[in-house]
């Protein structure tokens, strides 16, 4: 096992060590499993909401079905293992937390906060501080009209922070919580115990993987444009031809992910960090799929609020920080995200 994996268990405690992920059914949780897993760790603990698929459990020491808002499942965590890491990949996503906005909210901060709670009580117990890694999202952004979007370019972390929606004040409130906890947790107690958790977060930009289908997000117009001209089927995209955001494909996110939680956190001059490989519009991506696929039928059939909430998104984020603090770099720009990952795993997926 790797140095950044081994954490060897307290003096006279029977407990297994443990990295825990949570939310380890999606698609982000998919890859890095796999990830952990091919570095070297074997006592990852996994929690889905759903069973996980049978090839993904194999890679766990032990999965959980359950919700992360369960108080009782997790003190069954705290009783069984010493985490030492956390990856708290689980949440309700953009589009479906507009539907149920406080069922969003009681998952994105409830399961947060408890898991931030969980996190500190295991470093009391073990006596070190126990690392955790979030994904925020760039839905933590809300750019206030297109002319704005179009003049401020890359955003940076701090700027344009004013969220239009119940996703993205989650995720930032989240971003908040995590600073609390890292720096300021209980800080008039008597009894206080400084650096119990480690926080560190990414936001995320739209997210492409060629592994795992869309699955609702407000960004999976890219994917799901692919998917559907793989599949043969035309494809009418929700958002206008000229829309811009970021993306990323998903095994850069991943090595993000790791890379953050491998870094030295001497290095690390912030707790939240934007991330980006490329920014095309949604024409530029439907050129880029009929390059792959010449027969694809696709059109803009733009649904007025979830352009909206797309609009509000920055056209591009400023990533500087996550480049020189844990040594960020994309193997992938729009091209070769095509060429060299999308097309060929997709294309090979419906041919079956």
């Amino acid at each position: 096992m790797t140095a950044s994996h081994r954490a060897p268990r307290s003096a006279g405690s029977s407990r297994s060590s443990a990295i825990l992920i949570t939310g380890a059914g999606g698609e982000v949780g998919h890859g890095l499993i796999r990830a952990l897993w091919d570095g070297g760790a074997r006592d990852i603990v996994a929690i889905d909401i759903r069973e996980l698929d049978p090839d993904i459990r194999a890679l766990c020491s032990k999965t959980f079905v359950g919700d992360i808002c369960d108080a009782m499942l997790l003190g069954r965590l705290l009783a069984m293992y010493e985490v030492y890491e956390i990856f708290h990949l689980a949440a309700l996503l953009s589009t479906r937390s507009e539907f149920t906005p406080e069922t969003a909210h009681e998952v994105n901060v409830g399961g947060t906060i408890g898991l931030l709670r969980l996190a500190a009580e295991q470093a009391r117990s073990h006596g070190k501080s126990v690392k955790f890694i979030f994904p925020s999202s760039i839905a933590a952004y809300g750019v206030p009209d297109l002319a704005t979007k179009a003049r401020a370019g890359r955003v940076r972390e701090e700027q344009f922070v004013e969220p239009t929606t119940m996703y993205g004040c989650n995720k930032l409130y989240c971003e908040h919580l995590g600073r609390y906890y890292a720096k300021h947790y209980r800080q008039l107690a008597k009894d206080r115990v400084a650096d119990l958790i480690d926080f560190r977060c990414v936001r995320f930009p739209g997210l492409i993987s060629a592994d795992t289908l869309p699955s609702g997000g407000t960004s999976d117009y890219a994917p799901e444009m692919i998917h559907a001209a793989a599949k043969g089927e035309s494809y009418a995209c929700f958002v206008r031809a000229d829309t811009k955001i970021p993306f990323l494909t998903m095994p850069d996110a991943i090595d993000a992910l790791l890379a953050l939680a491998h870094a030295d956190k001497e290095r690390l001059s912030r707790q939240v960090y934007n991330l980006s490989a490329f920014s095309p519009t949604a024409g530029e991506i439907a050129t880029l799929v009929r390059t792959h696929f010449p027969s694809a039928q696709i059109t803009f059939r733009p649904d007025e609020q979830r352009q909206a909430i797309v609009d509000s998104w920055p056209e591009d984020v400023d990533d500087s920080a996550a480049r020189r603090d844990f040594g960020f770099v994309q193997k992938h720009d729009a091209a070769a995200a095509f060429r060299d990952y999308l097309v060929p795993a997709i294309r090979a997926r419906y041919s079956r």
